[in-house]
């Protein structure tokens, strides 16, 4: 991602170039949201943005830090806790901004599995509450929700695209699903002024280590045992997380209200292969490797078609050799950083999600 990616993004076919100044941000201390807290901040003069955020364990107000550091981008920072199922903290957020770009979710599918309450009242409800509050204030802010490919299901062969049958296997993916419908009826019965992007398996800084790069990373500086789900060969389309970023900026200023838009990496790969990349980094053995009890309905492959959000001229920049390299040097160079996100009550979820498997891995 060169210097100047969200810069670059401004001057769209559908939108003015400069339409939203004040943002407000949910989500907007977690993995995705800060990046794009970050680089908005760093990169575009002029733009004030609200972060509402209920900092659960991958919530982190340090993933900020760089904003925080800057004393003329914190001074268009403000940091507000709180939860987006909160009517009254939203209300009044909503009142004093031009765009809601809703990055919050519970977003890890293991956990969703075991524990799929939490997912639906993030998903589902607290986008009901957003889109509540943008119906009912005096300008009518646009809304961008923030979605994932995991909408479409496995996706044995081909490219899912955006108006393809939607197809959730998990209650993450049920739950990111139920959201965007919610969108959806909003833009048709209230006229709301909404978006949706569909973003492909992000990686990179600042990534929580339960996902399997950080988690993978973390686990071969340490020497502890990788647990790679099944025979490894389940394929992901990876996107850079700045990247990601920037497509979604690009449809909150270019895309057309009611669409919704893929956000696809175009590097297709097998979990196997990006272990091994990933290890071949670091110098690190393949003997760290255990072959663990597949997730259930673990999606076999994710593939998306990336041509409509391209037509309004976006596509992502970064290699994945090149993005890969670049996440595993962060992580080395930030340990104080992974090290505090795997405290708390990581071991207790560790053990529930690993323990037995790891004891009967091959």
């Amino acid at each position: 991602m060169t210097n100047g990616a969200i810069d670059r993004m401004t001057n769209g076919p559908t939108q003015p170039s400069e339409p939203y100044r004040r943002l407000l941000v949910t989500g907007g201390a977690g993995f995705i949201g800060s990046c794009y807290v970050r680089d908005v901040l760093a990169r575009r003069d002029g733009t004030e943005i609200t972060v509402l955020d209920k900092l659960t364990y991958a919530g982190n107000e340090a993933n900020l830090a760089p904003v925080r550091d800057d004393p003329e981008q914190a001074a268009r920072l403000r940091f507000v806790k709180g939860d987006i199922a909160d009517r009254e903290v939203v209300a009044d957020l909503v009142g004093d901004v031009d765009a809601v770009l809703n990055f919050a979710a519970e977003s890890h599918v293991d956990r969703s599995i075991l524990d799929p309450e939490a997912f639906l009242v993030t998903g589902v409800i607290g986008v009901h509450v957003l889109l509540e509050a943008c119906r009912t204030a005096a300008h009518r802010p646009r809304f961008l929700q923030v979605s994932t490919d995991e909408v479409y299901g496995s996706v044995p062969e081909g490219q899912s695209r955006e108006d393809d049958l939607l197809a959730p296997r998990s209650p993450y993916a049920a739950a990111k699903t139920s959201g965007e419908l919610l969108v959806r009826s909003y833009v048709v019965t209230h006229g709301v002024d909404a978006v949706v992007t569909r973003g492909s398996n992000t990686y990179g800084p600042y990534h929580h280590p339960e996902k399997l790069i950080p988690l993978f990373v973390t686990n071969a500086i340490d020497d502890k045992p990788l647990p790679l789900y099944g025979d490894g060969l389940q394929r992901r389309d990876w996107l850079y997380v700045s990247d990601h970023a920037a497509g979604i900026d690009h449809v909150l200023r270019h895309g057309r209200s009611g669409e919704t838009y893929n956000v696809a990496g175009g590097v297709e790969m097998a979990n196997r292969d990006t272990v091994t990349l990933l290890l071949k980094h670091l110098g690190k053995p393949w003997s760290l490797v255990r072959h663990v009890e597949d997730r259930p309905g673990h999606d076999r492959r994710y593939a998306m078609d990336g041509s409509k959000l391209a037509a309004l001229g976006w596509r992502a920049e970064t290699s994945f050799e090149d993005g890969l390299a670049r996440t595993i040097d962060w992580f080395v160079a930030n340990e104080p950083w992974w090290r505090a996100a795997r405290s708390g009550d990581w071991d207790a979820y560790y053990e529930r999600q690993y323990g037995q498997r790891l004891r009967t891995a091959t």
